[in-house]
């Protein structure tokens, strides 16, 4: 990827800093990913009054809260992190394909309360416009209750939020995705905190080979790595290959497979069918 942005992409840039302005206050949905984490750093430089939340949860890696709180000190945001509670709710944890839209209603419905109680104008998150490409149900809960999203009103791509955060010196301008740990289980699959810590310690296990992108779905007795087509080569090395089996194999899986088609963003949602990816109020 080059190191600079293109004129359009500024242009963009320009645009968003305007309307994040206009915006004058905010309470911001951050993940401590990279689209969140672009946002957050506009939002500055727009001069607008915002106040970052991060919410902790069994869902959410430890790896990825410790991050979200590490990157938002180091830019000087203020920032809160709250609790939220959706393995709680059975309607989540049943984990049926409209899984996240009770993920995002529980953040959304806090999220409002904090804007209210501290007289802040407007919820954002940072979804971007290739994320309305995909099969997201929490869309419909942004709607609810309210939440705006700057990045993909004003156009931007996952690859001109990189190129730009790249450009604004961000540590995060190429961290991999980093979607909550329900997302390794299929639907209709029951969301444990066992099962979630599973995969967690799982991941954890395999990042130390190196590797960048990776999931490790969680299909009850067996564990299916996906990771890049490069990447195979090297967990197939015999060494390599009983250290991952003896690993996973002690967390608790039966099995351990890898996915020989690699690692595909969101390859839980192939299951729905095409027409269901298709339709945007189901998109989260």
């Amino acid at each position: 990827m080059s190191s600079k942005a293109s004129e359009p992409v500024r242009r963009k840039f320009s645009d968003l800093l305007n309307s994040l302005g206009l915006a004058e206050s905010a309470v911001l949905a951050f993940s401590g990913g990279v689209d969140s984490s672009f946002l957050l750093k506009a939002m500055q430089l727009s001069g607008m009054r915002f106040l970052a939340v991060t919410a902790f949860s069994g869902i959410v890696s430890e790896k990825d809260s410790r991050h979200a709180v590490s990157f938002a000190k180091e830019a000087g945001a203020e920032h809160l992190v709250i609790h939220t509670d959706e393995l709680e709710n059975e309607s989540f944890v049943s984990n049926p394909p409209e899984r996240c839209f009770f993920c995002k209603e529980e953040l959304f419905r806090k999220l409002r309360l904090i804007a209210e109680g501290k007289n802040y104008k407007r919820l954002f998150d940072g979804t971007n416009t290739d994320d309305l490409r995909d099969y997201r149900p929490g869309l419909k809960a942004a709607a609810i209750y309210g939440v705006r999203s700057p990045l993909a009103e004003n156009g931007f791509s996952k690859d001109d939020i990189r190129r730009m955060s790249r450009e604004l010196g961000l540590s995060v301008w190429n961290q991999p995705s980093s979607p909550c740990l329900s997302s390794r289980f299929p639907y209709g699959r029951r969301i444990t905190i066992s099962g979630l810590r599973q995969v967690e310690r799982a991941e954890e296990f395999l990042g130390e080979f190196g590797l960048q992108e990776l999931r490790v779905r969680n299909h009850g007795d067996i564990a299916r790595i996906e990771v890049n087509e490069k990447d195979m080569q090297a967990l197939l090395v015999p060494d390599n290959r009983r250290k991952i089996t003896e690993a996973l194999k002690s967390l608790g899986f039966s099995f351990v497979a890898l996915d020989l088609e690699g690692y595909i963003s969101g390859s839980m949602n192939r299951a729905l069918g095409k027409d269901a990816a298709r339709k945007p109020g189901a998109a989260i």
